[in-house]
């Protein structure tokens, strides 16, 4: 009894903007729960979707709706009552095709539900003509006996006369006492659907009581697994941080693995000429002896150097001594010599002379 859910997927839901009717406005930050209800006492099928404690679709389906897919993951329905168009934006095209096949089968339900009512509606209404008939009948009858009570009074019918009559009057009589019992059959009937409708509505109140506790506590799980989320979420972002910091010691640990092994072959070229310097040392204690030889040498080729500057020098000033005194000596050869030309030029005058 009540209204029950038949069908639940998820999608984001949108409403047309009234406005504009051509944008789409969002009506869910994100894809909740939208499910087909099927209601027993009064045979129809609604769509809801709430968002937290918002109700974001309610719409009854009604045999002259149809579900339109506009792309692969997006369709839409026109709601005359709601004066609006819903959109569904799903997760895959399976997700979409579900829904509308669902949502043809409702409707094809819808159409059923509402022919059966028609079919309903045309037998009472064929049981009213029925029981207006019989109204008339006794009217009429009684019209007949006040016509016989008025042919009394003026002198009486004959005897088989007054028998049809009351045949008559009885026939009415039958018929209107089965009209009374068809009255009090539809009374009942009436009863007893009042007395099931009063016990849906209780079942559908206490249904709506079981689904707000279901949805208040939905809601708690709702806020709890998002409390969880929100843990898992920190700790993928303290797992992330940590893989990067091990991503970054791996490639540490890479760089001083490289750099061991180039120590190791550092220290195995160490190895080898480690071997070599013993001969190495005793080229060095040779080539040391032949240093010190050679610095004694240079030690006596710079004393001897010394004493050849010292030589140089003195011979230097002794050539500048001799020097000054071949200038002297030339300075008195050339007065000589011009007292010899001159003598001689005496001479040659005394010769001359001679």
């Amino acid at each position: 009894m009540g209204e029950q859910p038949i069908f639940t997927t998820r999608a984001h839901v949108f409403q047309i903007d009234p406005s504009t009717k051509k944008n789409w406005v969002p009506a869910s930050k994100q894809a909740v729960s939208v499910s087909y209800f099927y209601d027993s006492t009064r045979n129809s099928y609604r769509i809801i979707s709430v968002d937290g404690t918002k109700v974001i679709i309610n719409s009854t389906i009604t045999p002259n709706m149809t579900f339109t897919k506009t792309s692969q993951k997006f369709g839409q329905w026109a709601d005359s009552r709601a004066n609006t168009v819903f959109g569904l934006g799903f997760a895959s095209e399976q997700q979409l095709s579900k829904f509308a096949e669902k949502f043809q089968e409702v409707k094809d339900a819808a159409t059923l539900a509402r022919d059966r009512s028609h079919e309903k509606m045309e037998t009472s209404s064929n049981h009213s003509q029925e029981s207006g008939r019989g109204t008339p009948s006794s009217t009429r009858a009684s019209s007949v006996n006040g016509t016989d009570d008025e042919k009394a009074c003026h002198g009486g019918p004959p005897d088989s006369e007054l028998k049809s009559e009351n045949d008559k009057l009885k026939t009415a009589l039958a018929q209107s006492s089965s009209n009374v019992k068809k009255w009090e059959t539809e009374l009942e009937t009436l009863r007893e659907s009042n007395d099931r409708l009063s016990s849906a509505l209780q079942d559908s109140i206490a249904t709506v009581e079981q689904w707000k506790k279901q949805f208040l506590a939905c809601k708690e799980q709702n806020d709890q697994l998002r409390n969880k989320i929100k843990d898992l979420e920190a700790q993928c972002d303290e797992i992330d941080k940590e893989r990067g910091r091990n991503e970054a010691l791996s490639k540490r640990l890479r760089e001083l693995e490289t750099q061991v092994q180039d120590k190791d072959l550092e220290l195995e070229d160490l190895r080898k000429q480690s071997q070599v310097i013993p001969q190495l040392m005793s080229e060095c204690e040779s080539v040391n002896e032949k240093l010190q030889v050679a610095e004694a040498r240079n030690q006596d080729l710079e004393d001897k150097v010394r004493t050849l500057r010292q030589d140089l020098e003195q011979s230097k000033h002794r050539q500048g001594h001799l020097k000054l005194e071949l200038k002297h000596f030339l300075n008195i050869l050339d007065g000589k010599i011009d007292d010899l030309h001159e003598f001689r030029q005496g001479l040659s005058k005394l010769h001359i002379d001679n």
